[in-house]
This record gives C-alpha cells, structure tokens and sequence, in this order.
C-alpha cells in the first residue's frame, strides 16, 4: 500500500482539533487507512536549510486513489467526522464561452491513442500546495498509472501558451525543445540518449523508445508543452505564482485516464478562486470517435439493495439511517421511489474503486464501525471451508512422493521459450503456450506447459550433490485455450525426476505404480483396456516422443468411467535434453496430468 507523509499540525487544523497519537490512530483504524507512524519524537531532516516538521505517515489502500494526498486525505475524515459534506464538483465554462481545445492527430494510435485535459483557473499556491500537487502526480503514476504506461499527466502554466492545443505523434529527430529544468534545446532522439542514465526518468524510456513515432503536445504557436509520458517542456513549467494551470493527460486506457483527471482537479479545485470549479477542455477526435469535453463531473448512479446491505452486515438499519452512514462516506444516497428495498446512490467521482454493491457494503460497515457490528456464527451461508477436490487429490499424491523417499520442490511456473520447447526437443505450433507480451528477462518468456523444465534446472543448481537426487512437483501447468474467456486454462500435473550414475527407469516406474494404486487405479493389459468395456485401470504403451531416448519411453494410459485417457508419459531423457540443461548424468522422469481423476 502506498504510504502518504502529510504534516501533522496542518492536519490537525484541517480536522478542526488536535489528536493525541492514540486517537488519531484509532480514527485511522475506524476509517478503514492505517498510521504508520508519527514523527514527533523522531529526528526531523533538514529540508532546504529548514528543519522539517512532525510528520504523520499514512498507509492508504490501493484502491483509494482519492487519499494520495493531504487534500484527500483532510477532505474525507473530514466528511467521515461529519465536519463536512463533500464538495459540489462543478464543470465551469470560461465567461466569453470559448473552450480551449486538444485536436487530436491520427498518428497518435501508433503510440498514444488517448487523451484528457482540464484547466485550473485562479489557483492560489503555495509552496506545500505546490508541493502536494507535484506528489499527487507521483503517485499515481506509481500506481494507478503503472509507472507511466497507462497514463502520463503534465501540468503547464496555461498563461505562457497559447491555445488551441494540439497532440502529434512524430519521428523523434522532428521533435525539439527544451526539458523541464534544462537550458539546452534538444530533438527527442538526444533527449533519450541524455537521460538515458537519469535515476528518475530513465526507467521510462522504454515506453516510447522503440516506437517511429513519439508523442507530443503542442500550443497553436508550436511551443512544445510535453513529450508524454517522459519530460514536459521547461517554457511551461508551473511555479508557486502559476495563476491558471493546464492539465494535459494522455494514455492507452481510456477509463483510467479519466480517473486521474477526476482525482487531480477534486483534489486541488478547492485553491481556486470559485472552491471546487474546473474549467473544462475540448477533445477533437473525429478519426477514433472520441471528441468530447472533459472532465465530466458528474456524480455516477447506481443502486444498492437495503436487504443486502443489512443482511451481509449482519444489521437491521432503516433506509434512513443507512443513506446517513453512506453520506459519512462520501455518497450521495436516497431511498428509491420506485423500490422500498432499493437505495439510489450517487457515486462522486473521486470514489473511483466503488463498481459493486458490495463496496457500498463495505463502506456501510466501516460508517458503522467494525467493531460495532453484531458478532454471530452465520446460519444462511457455507462458513466452514472444505479443500478444492483438485488441492485434496494433489495432496494425496504429494504426500506418496513424500512418503517413498522424494523430495517435493517448487520452481517458478514462468520459463523461458526455449527450455519449454527446444531443449525439450519439443517445437512450438503457436498454440500450446501462454506467451509475455512484454518479459523482463530472456528467463520468464513463456507459462510452462510442463514441470520437467523445473525439475531439470533444480537439478543442475544442485548437481554437486551426492546422487541419486529424486524431486517431485505437483502443480499447476498453462495451456492457451481460445474458447475460455480468459484464453487459457490450468492443469494440475505430477512430475518427478531421478537423477543418478544409472538410468533409473524401473524407480521411475515404480514410483509411477505407487501413485496410480493410492488414485485407485489398477495395472491392466492394453487388450484388456481396450477391448473389455466393464474393466478400468492403466496400462502403457511404447512412445515415440523426441524428449526421450529411443526406445525407452511408454505413454500412461487411462480408463476411467468408460473412456480412454492418455494421461501422460515416463522414460529415459534423451541426451541432447540432458546436455543442454548441463547434466552429466543420465535423468529418468515422469509427468502425469490429475485432472483427469476429477
């Protein structure tokens, strides 16, 4: 969770009163955030030749964008003590009616399809308001961004430009002007090579770096006002006596752009001259259909169901009283006309992470109180948890590998493209594995298909050690699976590998007879499995399979409930398998897929 530093006594005069570290401890916990320390009797750094002062540090939940900030931060504890009411949000047009404007350039789809805006008029800042805008702008890239590669904000003193505003995609060479905090004029090939070894901005080179064409928003005078999402231009840089800011955000997720956009004028609309206004921006986007204006304050409405809400809480509250805690937590909510066991809920757009009933739920009992809630054993629902019958059959395996002597281990499920196919000797047809679109290293390219890579490569870490070494995983494999909404599927599989000076194939197989008698299974004849309907086991068959040595490798076959399952494979590992994982020894393994026993 990402933790906020806020300065304690501007806090507490925000909150209307001081707090003792205990109580605003326990007022974190009531709210659902959490204090991770206060820095009164700590040793204060130096900040710009000034001691810092006591700080509070906040543990905000992942999901509260709205409380990365002071401003958030104040404005809900203040709603939740009911000091306050959330603020009205409006969209104010300027007073001769004329919007400015982002046309949007068709090139943008090869790199940076989406944009947002909105303009701050007659801000009043101060250095920890500007201090807490800059901040804002971090975090959120941190997290709700993505480091960047969702959304990008810049912020701009709209009165050095001139609108309207455009935003291009062009070859690098064609893009010059001069970063933020820099004197030199740069075309955007050079700026990445300067700020190729930048601490800060370096880690988001690679968003844009490969691409022909780079981002780029411009004024109508062609003053470069950002090269999102890597460095706004230093002519437009805000100041502590910036007036009117410009807020320009591009991105590749069109909901989340907004969120940022909702985030950011909420929480520093209030330092206008008119609290709580945003001028709105024009987007013209013909060729996408995405010309609007932006942002869109409205609040959002949805329903809840009292009946749910009091039962999952265990209560018996009236509609009244549950609109009065959801307005401690900044909703707006009303009895329906239409419905008496319905509640009408206006969701403001700073509570972006509210998508179910089941966080108006949430926010009921936290307005409540946890600890208030009613504590009984719950008659209307399945309390007591029972095992997958997947996890208990692997259980049951992984207790037999245990028990005759192997050891279990757990590699990684990501591998990389060649040990799951070509070291295996197995080609790639494009559809059997889950590829990374994007991998950090040549490691991690591919979900496995197979435990035998795993098992292989802890071997070889630990090939130094006396033989024979025998490990066993059961665990989960991947396969890309095009008819499931989620393009793929898991299997639950056991593997095991015995690696000694002799081939150890009748262990293996030993080991395989063990595990099938403990799933019931019996040994049976291929005839038998094949011509007499009424008898069911395993049987094996000759394979001719490139992983292992000629000669040497059976496939398992299955007969249960009628039909016939080929469920695996075991043998001696060709030598070219064992080369290129570096093993001197020869290796006997087998793998078998559970599922089928379900």
């Amino acid at each position: 969770m990402p933790t906020i530093s806020v300065d304690k006594a501007e806090l507490f005069n925000a909150l209307g009163r001081e707090f003792t570290t205990e109580e605003f401890d326990e007022l974190c916990f009531e709210f659902g955030i959490e204090l991770d320390e206060d820095t009164t009797d700590s040793k204060h750094p130096i900040v710009d030749g000034v001691e810092e002062p006591p700080q509070l540090k906040i543990e905000i939940p992942a999901n509260r964008y709205d409380m990365l900030c002071f401003e958030g931060i104040a404005m809900n504890l203040n709603v939740f003590l009911s000091r306050n009411t959330l603020p009205n949000f409006r969209v104010v047009a300027p007073a001769n009616g004329e919007l400015e404007s982002i046309t949007v350039k068709p090139e943008t789809t090869q790199i940076r399809p989406l944009i947002s805006g909105a303009i701050l008029r007659n801000i009043k800042l101060n250095k920890t308001r500007y201090d807490s805008l800059i901040a804002l702008q971090d975090k959120l890239h941190q997290n709700l961004a993505r480091q960047r590669t969702l959304v990008a904000i810049g912020t701009h003193d709209l009165d050095t430009l001139k609108g309207p505003f455009t935003y291009e995609a062009l070859p690098p060479e064609q893009i010059e002007f001069v970063p933020l905090n820099q004197e030199k004029k740069m075309n955007a090939k050079e700026m990445m090579e300067f700020y190729e070894k930048d601490r800060n901005l370096g880690r988001y080179l690679h968003i844009i770096r490969d691409s022909p064409v780079y981002p780029v928003i411009y004024d109508s005078n062609r003053v470069v006002c950002s090269m999102p999402p890597i460095i706004n231009g230093n002519h437009s840089k805000i100041t502590v006596d910036t007036k009117n800011i410009f807020i320009e955000i591009t991105a590749t997720d069109a909901t989340k752009v907004e969120i940022v956009n909702h985030i950011l004028v909420a929480m520093f609309s209030q330092y206008c001259d008119e609290p709580f206004t945003v001028e709105p921006v024009k987007i013209v986007s013909p060729h996408n259909h995405q010309s609007r204006e932006v942002p869109d304050m409205t609040p959002r409405e949805m329903q809840a169901e009292i009946s749910y809400l009091n039962d999952v809480c265990g209560l018996k509250l009236s509609p009244e009283d549950i609109c009065k805690l959801l307005t401690r937590m900044c909703y707006y909510a009303a009895p329906s006309k239409a419905d008496a066991n319905t509640l009408d809920i206006a969701v403001p757009v700073t509570r972006a992470d509210v998508l179910h009933q089941a966080d108006v739920m949430e926010d009921v009992a936290i307005a409540y109180g946890f600890n208030r809630l009613p504590r009984y054993y719950p008659s209307k629902t399945a309390a007591v948890a029972a095992p997958l019958p997947i996890n208990k059959l692997a259980d049951i395996v992984r207790a037999e590998g245990a028990m005759a002597g192997w050891s279990e281990v757990m590699p990684l499920i990501l591998c990389s493209h060649d040990e799951n196919f070509a070291w295996l000797n197995r080609a790639d047809d494009g559809a059997t594995a889950v590829k990374l679109a994007n991998p950090k290293t040549a490691e991690y390219q591919v979900v496995r298909t197979s435990l035998l890579p795993g098992l292989l490569k802890t071997i070889r870490e630990n090939k130094s050690h006396s033989v024979p070494i025998k490990v066993f995983e059961v665990s989960d494999v991947v396969f890309k699976d095009l008819r499931l909404e989620r393009k793929a599927r898991n299997e639950r599989h056991f593997a095991a590998a015995w690696y000694a000076k002799t081939s150890g194939f009748e262990v293996v197989h030993g080991l395989l007879d063990r595990v099938m008698l403990m799933l019931k299974s019996a040994f049976i004849t291929r005839e038998d499995g094949i011509e007499n309907e009424k008898i069911e086991g395993y049987w094996i068959e000759e394979l001719n399979d490139p992983t292992y040595f000629g000669g040497h490798a059976a496939s398992i076959n299955l007969k249960l409930g009628g039909k016939h399952h080929v469920i695996g494979s075991f043998g001696i590992l060709h030598p070219t398998v064992l080369k290129r994982y570096e093993l001197p020894y020869p290796v006997s393994a087998l793998e078998i897929n559970l599922e089928v026993f379900l």
